[in-house]
């Protein structure tokens, strides 16, 4: 089966949605290919108690607002809904169920290959996001087979657990909300150092008065057309976001316990950096993702295995664009609030090209209502 369209969208999270919203808006003919069943099931699929960081004023995409109280923090379910019912409302073409294999050169185009499926594009645009594939030490495998072990990203809730101790290894948000969690339950231990946390307790309140200013800063100060963001922003992809609802002390005062860093496996328990090994019956790796661009069959990386571009458009692969990548042009590029804004200056960059004028996209005539 064989395809066109001038832009060929992969993924229907916030970043892919945000994409084709704005290039119907352009009046752009375009299709978002989604590997999930139904729109927004990438949220819903993660642990049941996940709730965003963001209150609801700031999670809606352009267009249309998150039907939640202004002030209240979305479940993740409720975050997966309002994007199935976004692509509804602006009639966008999305294909779901389509896994992307490859995408290779074809002259000036592309060819976007699923299964038994072959699409051709003049532009490519990947909003597959930051949450790709698990980060997990090899010596992972090396644990007795008697233990539950498991990524964040298959956790759901702690009756997955063996009764027993669990021991968490990282401690980024995903590490200390699972782990103050699972303390309802079983012993926890967890292990690592967390990069900092937000200097006030998470709630309305701070939504009202500390979130504007952390806004303003990774919104239009840590970016790539101000010097202090060109220094910081490389530096900030590198690390995990620091602590935000659940800090140090909330842990410690549910009865979590700090342990050194996991080092390996040694007679199929963990190890830590004292040398002690851990006697738990659960572990939950919450050591974050990494990026997976090998299925794109282009020369486009950089040496830190992340997409050479500017602003999402990458710089040695004309019609290659990236929305949602950390730290593509501020400190909020793939999250709710800021991926907007690249997508709007994605789909500028396509309709400002010249090279191949279509038809008005089935979707903009709902726009303009």
């Amino acid at each position: 089966m064989e395809e066109r369209f001038e832009t060929i969208i992969i993924g229907a999270g916030q970043a892919g949605l945000s994409a084709g919203y704005h290039l119907a808006r352009r009046g752009r003919k375009f299709v978002i290919l989604d590997a999930y069943e139904h729109v927004g099931d990438a949220w819903r699929m993660r642990w049941d108690s996940l709730r965003v960081f963001t209150p609801a004023k700031y999670d809606g995409l352009a267009g249309m607002r998150f039907p939640a109280p202004r002030l209240s923090f979305p479940t993740k379910n409720e975050v997966g809904d309002y994007f199935a019912a976004y692509a509804k409302r602006f009639n966008l073409p999305v294909r779901t169920g389509v896994k992307v294999d490859e995408v290779t050169r074809n002259g000036s185009g592309f060819v976007v290959r699923a299964g038994d499926r072959c699409f051709e594009a003049d532009n490519v645009i990947v909003a597959t996001g930051a949450c790709q594939t698990p980060k997990v030490p090899a010596f992972a495998s090396q644990l007795d087979p008697g233990i539950v072990s498991m990524h964040s990203s298959a956790y759901k809730n702690p009756s997955q657990l063996k009764p027993g101790p669990v021991l968490i290894v990282g401690l980024g948000n995903s590490g200390a909300e699972i782990g103050f969690e699972v303390a309802r339950t079983h012993r926890v231990l967890i292990s690592g150092k967390p990069n900092g946390e937000i200097p006030a307790p998470h709630g309305a309140a701070a939504a009202v008065f500390v979130l504007p200013l952390i806004r303003l800063l990774g919104m239009h100060v840590l970016t790539l057309d101000t010097p202090i963001g060109r220094k910081v922003l490389p530096e900030f992809v590198k690390h995990a976001a620091p602590l935000i609802r659940v800090k140090t002390q909330d842990l410690m005062r549910a009865g979590v316990e700090r342990v050194p860093r996991v080092e390996g496996v040694e007679r199929g328990l963990p190890r830590v950096a004292d040398g002690r090994r851990m006697e738990v019956d659960n572990v939950i790796w919450c050591t974050g993702f990494r990026y997976d661009f090998d299925w794109i069959r282009l020369p486009m990386l950089g040496a830190d295995g992340r997409p050479m571009q500017y602003r999402g458009v990458a710089t040695s692969q004309p019609g290659l664009y990236f929305v949602g990548l950390e730290g593509q042009y501020a400190a909020t590029s793939d999250v709710l609030p800021g991926v907007g804004r690249d997508a709007d200056y994605i789909a500028g960059h396509i309709a400002s090209n010249p090279k191949r004028m279509t038809e008005m996209a089935p979707a903009e005539a709902v726009l303009a209502t």
